[in-house]
């Protein structure tokens, strides 16, 4: 069986963390960022609120990662060992080899209709305005957000593209990145062991 898990949602909302706890605990696990499928800087357009347009969808070789994933689809042990993980059975499930998990973390998952279609489960992680500014303006990236980027780009263009995922009815899990951790953890893993044991 296959079972293919997104986690999207909102800038530092929390959905690299809790992929990285998600992964360890799941059988045959692998896992693709969305990050990894940034385009060059050199090829990020200047959008009209003058701001390099990192947070839509052009910023992001989208076929490309579609294509990732149907690479996994059509073989998760091969993609699995090329990817340097063990296919054996995890801990915390039910031992069986025939289950094979891809967790997929990104910002606008929800947003392509390619991708859209193949998930399993759709995770989505919010938090409000002012802890999303706080976390923000605590993380380090390769290319520093200029001054304003929160409040003129990020922010707004998080906000257009949750009403376009809603307004779509793509049919998603909300999760309250407010939560802890772990509870976030015993969530999204509670519920994806029992949709797994219901398959």
């Amino acid at each position: 069986m296959k079972y293919i898990i997104g986690i999207g949602g909102v800038t530092n909302g929390g959905k690299t963390t809790l992929t990285n706890r998600v992964i360890k605990a799941l059988p045959n696990c692998c896992v693709v960022h969305q990050d990894d499928f940034f385009k060059p800087q050199d090829q990020i357009e200047v959008g009209e609120d003058g701001f390099k347009q990192w947070d839509v969808l052009d910023s992001l070789d989208m076929e490309a990662m579609v294509s990732t994933v149907r690479a996994w689809i059509e073989n998760p042990v091969k993609f699995a060992r090329s990817h340097g993980v063990n296919v054996t059975p995890g801990s915390k499930e039910p031992a069986s080899k025939d289950i094979h998990i891809l967790v997929i973390e990104g910002f606008l998952l929800y947003n392509y209709k390619p991708l859209i279609d193949l998930f399993d489960v759709r995770y989505y992680l919010a938090v409000p305005y002012d802890e999303c500014k706080r976390r923000r303006s605590t993380r380090n990236y390769t290319v520093p957000d200029p001054p304003g980027l929160f409040d003129g780009h990020v922010w707004p263009m998080y906000l257009k593209h949750r009403k376009e995922m809603e307004d779509s009815g793509v049919d998603v899990v909300y999760l309250d990145g407010l939560k802890s951790r772990d509870e976030l953890y015993n969530q999204v893993f509670e519920d994806i062991h029992n949709k797994l044991l219901n398959c």
